[in-house]
C-alpha cells in the first residue's frame, strides 16, 4: 500500500509542533494534542469523490481512541469536533479556539518548504504536471490546478493566509507565503519567462 507522504505520521508531528506555536496559555492543550494526532485517521485521496466526507469519518473513527485515553465525555466531543472541522473541503465553521488552531496548524503544513514539497509530491502522484510549459502563470488561460501543479498554488495555496482564523497563524502563514514567491521567482526565472505581480501577493 503506497502512503500519502503529505499526510504521513510526520505530516502529524509538523501539526502538532504549529499547533504548539500558535496555542497560549488558554489552550486546552489534551484537546489539542490528540486532535492533532487524529484528525487525519480517514486520509482519502484529493481525486476522491468523498474527499469532503474524511474528517467527519476521523472524528467519529477517534472516539473509541480517545475512549481508551481517558477522554470524558467534554474533551472527547471537543477534540471531535477539531477534527471535524479542520478540513478545508467540510465546510464546517471551527467554533472552539483548539478547533481554529489545528485547522491554522494543519494549512500552515501546505505553505513554504514543506508546503513546495507536498505539492509536487502530491501532484507527481495524481501525475499531474509541473506547469503549463505555453503559459506557466495562466497569463492567456484559466487556472487549472487538476492539471498543473504550479496552478494549485494561485488556486488555494498562496491565499491560504487571509484565511487563517489566529492572529499568531496568520502571521506564520504569511512568513511561509513569502518563501513559496522566492521559490516562484526563482522558478520563473529558471524557465525563462517573468512571475506576474499578481502570483507576488502574501
Amino acid at each position: 500500500m503506497m502512503t500519502d507522504p503529505a499526510h504521513d505520521l510526520a505530516h502529524l508531528d509538523r501539526v502538532w509542533v504549529n499547533a504548539q506555536a500558535i496555542a497560549d496559555d488558554t489552550t486546552d492543550r489534551p484537546v489539542l494534542l490528540a486532535a492533532c494526532y487524529l484528525h487525519d485517521l480517514v486520509n482519502l485521496s484529493k481525486d476522491d469523490p468523498d474527499r469532503h466526507l474524511a474528517s467527519r469519518r476521523s472524528a467519529a473513527e477517534s472516539e473509541p481512541i480517545l475512549g481508551d485515553l481517558g477522554f470524558g465525555s467534554d474533551q472527547l466531543r471537543a477534540v471531535q469536533h477539531a477534527i471535524a472541522a479542520h478540513s478545508f473541503s467540510a465546510n464546517i465553521p471551527p467554533e472552539t479556539p483548539e478547533a481554529r488552531i489545528l485547522r491554522d496548524a494543519d494549512r500552515l503544513d501546505a505553505l513554504g518548504a514543506i508546503g513546495i514539497a507536498r505539492t509536487f509530491s502530491v501532484s507527481g502522484a495524481l501525475g499531474r504536471a509541473l506547469y503549463d510549459p505555453a503559459d506557466p502563470f495562466a497569463a492567456n488561460r484559466p487556472l487549472d490546478d487538476l492539471q498543473f501543479s504550479l496552478d494549485h498554488w494561485k488556486v488555494k495555496l498562496l491565499g491560504l493566509p487571509d484565511g487563517m482564523l489566529t492572529e499568531t497563524g496568520r502571521q506564520l502563514a504569511l512568513q511561509r507565503a513569502r518563501r513559496m514567491i522566492r521559490f516562484l521567482n526563482a522558478f520563473a526565472d529558471e524557465i525563462g519567462v517573468s512571475l506576474p505581480e499578481n502570483w507576488t501577493e502574501a
